[in-house]
């Protein structure tokens, strides 16, 4: 980390400078495993940059936690026009600067650690895990590209958050974890944008959070296909989709407010119904995240023979400890069909749970 005080580090150590040409030249894959810097703000004809040297096609995947992983290629066109759409969501905070946190080898990474800062024409640190140096950012303008465990690491440095002149934090992979609560309370009401997508069909619709389930408005080239009232799955059409496809169903259930905003409900597969009630797992984990004292936690839905769908607690304990989880049941009002305290919890780069079986 930075210093025992998670204060600022001094210097650049930790973050080699690479020259943006040489990074599109890797290829996004190749920068995902070690950290680096780079200098968009240098560049005279940043676009002209971009388009000339990445390929036609840029295939990405996706991360494999609902099944196999599975190629998704795109334009370069359609990488640089989501990147300006995110660079769209920070212009009113004028950054400076960007440190990112998102692997990019996939596609959120590939635009919020490459592609937003060139379009943003801003330096750029990438950092690929938890532990390790902060970049030097006091007096800043700062916009941060977060993956849900950077809440964490952002609250584990407070002196390194207060240096920073402005700070907003982009977020999309994955529902916010309780960590972010926690970070808004802790920083008086931190700004939080976040983006609301995935590896096919790319941004479909952003926010900005501050507490609760704000409603989502769509991109301005995104349309939802109207599916009926009610919660209905989301399909959308998009000059971004991946593959060169019109229009794409995704797995998300959401109601749709009106043409252009939506309220999300929950995603296939993190929507189970025990005893008559339907679960939103991703909103229950948050709950027991902030009421359990534990190294990580997830409820994954299994088949029951008496009831037909519940859940399963998967729990990583604090050595030494062992929480009240009585008192956790009664907050989210549901008691697991078992507790598995495990060694840890199988996720991706970006926080997700790979898939477990029942």
């Amino acid at each position: 980390m930075s210093d025992p005080a998670g204060g600022t580090p001094r210097g650049t150590g930790g973050f080699p400078a690479r020259a943006p040409e040489e990074l599109l030249a890797a290829g996004f894959d190749a920068l995902a495993d070690r950290p680096w810097s780079a200098r968009w703000d240098e560049v005279a004809d940043v676009e002209r940059l971009v388009l000339g040297s990445l390929p036609d096609t840029v295939v990405l995947h996706t991360s494999g936690t609902t099944g196999e992983r599975r190629a998704w290629p795109r334009t370069r066109e359609q990488l640089w026009a989501e990147a300006g759409l995110l660079a769209d969501l920070l212009r009113p905070y004028r950054p400076e600067a960007a440190v990112s946190f998102a692997p990019p080898r996939h596609l959120y990474g590939a635009l919020v650690s490459v592609l937003v800062p060139a379009r943003l024409g801003v330096r750029a640190w990438y950092r690929p895990g938890f532990f390790g140096a902060l970049p030097p950012v006091a007096g800043l303008r700062v916009a941060v590209m977060a993956v849900p465990w950077t809440f964490r690491l952002l609250l584990e440095h407070p002196a390194w958050v207060d240096s920073a002149a402005d700070l907003t934090v982009l977020h999309s992979t994955a529902v916010l974890p309780a960590s972010a609560e926690e970070f808004r309370v802790a920083t008086g009401g931190a700004r939080i944008v976040e983006v609301f997508g995935s590896t096919e069909t790319g941004g479909i619709a952003h926010r900005r959070w501050r507490g609760g389930n704000p409603l989502w408005e769509l991109f301005p080239d995104v349309t939802a296909v109207a599916g009926g009232d009610g919660e209905v799955p989301l399909e959308v059409r998009s000059p971004r989709l991946a593959g060169g496809a019109r229009s794409l169903r995704t797995d998300d259930f959401v109601e749709l407010v009106d043409d252009r905003r939506f309220r999300f409900g929950g995603r296939r597969g993190r929507l189970v119904k025990v005893n008559g009630r339907r679960l939103n797992l991703d909103e229950l984990e948050v709950a027991l995240q902030g009421a359990v004292r534990c190294a990580d936690l997830a409820l994954v839905p299994v088949a029951d023979p008496l009831v037909g769908e519940h859940v399963d607690l998967h729990l990583v304990p604090v050595p030494g400890e062992d929480p009240d989880l009585a008192a956790a049941f009664d907050l989210i009002g549901l008691r697991p069909r078992r507790v598995l305290r495990v060694g840890r919890i199988d996720r991706t780069e970006t926080g997700k749970m790979r898939r477990v079986g029942s």
